[in-house]
């Protein structure tokens, strides 16, 4: 399998996923130039990609969406909600009805010979999910824009190669920075983001000894930075209740305006 961060952060995401004879998107919350940048530093293009795998509604993650769908014919998968909130919202325009295909969580599909298996996660959206593809037994899953976490959770996350995990922000940048009221609730609440501290805590929750790459995503722009969001879930996998220290993982942050490494595996 191959993995790629294309863009990760609070301003766009869009993440590539693949095998030797399929590929996928999850998410396209940045322009269509910037994904097929991406896709050309993997020698791919966008006509390549055989299904967009939509996790919600918000802009940053469906900026791209209706001009990729539309050019190129890209099926799109995403729950019922989702979709019903898309087809209501003007910022992706008219998508062909025929591209749309409704999955639901916990409910496992096929795209090509990947197997995708959608959760559900704890965020304002209509019925937004993370995903977990796996493909000749190896696996990969995407976990962001969760205010909280619980068992179900870690158990969609165990016995992974590769996951890229939510650091959305620093509780105390947060708090006495710009944002208002209301936005600071939002963000600290239940259906909002991880911070550094609980993405530490989760993942200490789905470690183990096989997993070989972590990557560090949605980032927020204005309460968080790159240094700060890899020592503290650094800090939390080392000093917390686990066999393990952060030294024994690959632990690297998901960019938010570069392509990342590809890792193959």
């Amino acid at each position: 399998m191959k993995f790629c961060s294309i863009a990760s952060g609070s301003s766009g995401n869009c993440i590539y996923a693949g095998s030797a004879d399929t590929s996928v998107l999850i998410d396209a919350g940045i322009s269509g130039k910037r994904i097929e940048a991406g896709l050309n530093s993997l020698d791919l293009t966008t006509p390549d990609i055989d299904a967009i795998l939509i996790t919600h509604e918000h802009s940053d993650h469906i900026k791209g969406l209706g001009v990729l769908a539309r050019r190129y014919g890209i099926p799109i998968y995403a729950t019922q909600g989702t979709v019903g909130a898309l087809k209501k919202s003007t910022a992706i325009g008219k998508i062909p009805e025929d591209l749309w295909h409704v999955i639901e969580a916990d409910s496992s599909f096929n795209v090509g010979d990947l197997a995708v298996k959608p959760f559900s996660i704890s965020h304002d959206a209509a019925e937004p999910v993370g995903y977990r593809i796996e493909h000749g037994g190896k696996a990969l899953a995407t976990a962001t824009d969760m205010g909280c976490y619980d068992e179900y959770t870690v158990h969609a996350l165990k016995d992974l190669d590769v996951l890229l995990l939510e650091s959305n922000h620093d509780v105390r940048m947060l708090e006495a920075g710009r944002y208002p009221y209301y936005l600071k609730r939002r963000i600290l609440g239940e259906k909002g983001h991880l911070s550094n501290e609980t993405a530490g805590q989760l993942l200490c929750r789905v470690l183990h000894e096989g997993i070989r790459e972590i990557f560090l995503g949605h980032l927020s722009e204005e309460n968080n930075y790159e240094a700060l969001a890899f020592e503290t879930v650094c800090d939390e996998v080392t000093l917390g209740d686990n066999p393990f220290r952060s030294s024994d993982f690959r632990i690297t942050i998901a960019h938010r305006d570069l392509p990342g490494e590809a890792v193959v595996f």
